[in-house]
């Protein structure tokens, strides 16, 4: 399966006279699948079903929903609203009784003020309902398809640009490997000096026994031994995630948070200068991989 950026965008009309319509679909990053859906009133019964169509077809990301219609103008029906005349010629009856003098109101007057009125969409019956729900989702399902092709494509520039960053890393790591100061014998030589040193500097004072002991523990301690292993390990699920496709998008983050983990302890164990360098260029590129992975499913 193709990885798949969070973003995306997609435009789908269609017409069923005397009916114009338009989808617009917007995805940004998200934690989860979070659905916004906006549609006119008197098409709350098609949210279920659109719900379940964009569930099936994305896994993450903020969506945000938009349907606008449009009918004909032809097809509107004028109406006087009748609450609203009541509620004009209530306030002319109580104007009347507070300035007797007052010129009465043309017909022309009351008719003008707003809401006295309105234009009124058709009822539509069941059958037309129906055929109208149906070409409005099947619009949508066109959208969807549009989306989801998008967020593949920029999936796809996404990928090429992580596994660059995680062969990058894996040269790193071997090179960490490789280091001269990494050899048995470099790490008995640095630290036989070190001892000699003071021993010069106690004048003879100081254990050897207990410099031996000391000598060991930081050793040990700056051993990276294992953070190589485990970045070694790390490179290898990267690109096994990658290989199986898929919304892996949370796995992956969890991953460069384990890599970065690993590179932090590589550069406080560091006692070679080569070594912090290797461990800095690390962070680098774990924090621009972390980047790019945030935007993937």
């Amino acid at each position: 399966m193709a990885l798949a950026s969070m973003t995306g965008f997609a435009r789908s009309m269609g017409e069923a006279d005397p009916v114009r319509w338009t989808w617009e679909l917007r995805s940004v990053n998200g934690k989860s699948l979070d659905l916004r859906i906006r549609i006119p009133t008197g098409l709350e019964v098609l949210e279920p079903r659109i719900r379940e169509r964009c569930s099936k077809v994305l896994r993450r990301g903020n969506i945000s929903i938009g349907l606008a219609m449009q009918r004909g103008q032809s097809e509107q029906q004028l109406q006087v609203n009748e609450s609203a005349l009541d509620a004009v010629l209530s306030t002319i009856e109580l104007l009347k009784q507070r300035v007797p003098d007052l010129a009465p109101p043309s017909l022309d007057g009351i008719l003008a003020q707003k809401g006295v009125f309105e234009l009124k969409e058709p009822e539509d019956d069941e059958e037309t309902q129906a055929a109208l729900h149906n070409a409005l989702l099947t619009t949508l399902d066109a959208a969807l398809i549009d989306l989801v092709d998008m967020r593949h494509t920029e999936g796809s520039a996404i990928a090429s640009v992580v596994r660059g960053q995680i062969d990058r890393i894996a040269e790193l790591t071997q090179a960490a490997e490789d280091l001269p100061a990494r050899k048995p014998e470099a790490i008995k030589a640095r630290l036989k000096k070190q001892i000699a040193e003071l021993m010069e500097a106690g004048e003879g004072q100081l254990d050897p026994q207990r410099l031996h002991q000391e000598a060991v523990f930081l050793a040990t301690k700056a051993d990276i031994r294992e953070e190589l292993d485990r970045l070694h390990a790390h490179v290898a699920a990267v690109r096994e995630l990658m290989d199986s496709g898929g919304a892996i998008g949370r796995r992956l983050d969890f991953l460069a948070q384990e890599f970065n983990r690993e590179a932090n302890t590589l550069c406080s164990k560091s006692n070679d200068v080569d070594l912090t360098a290797i461990g800095l260029d690390l962070k680098a590129v774990i924090d621009q991989m972390r980047e790019q992975i945030q935007n993937l499913e």
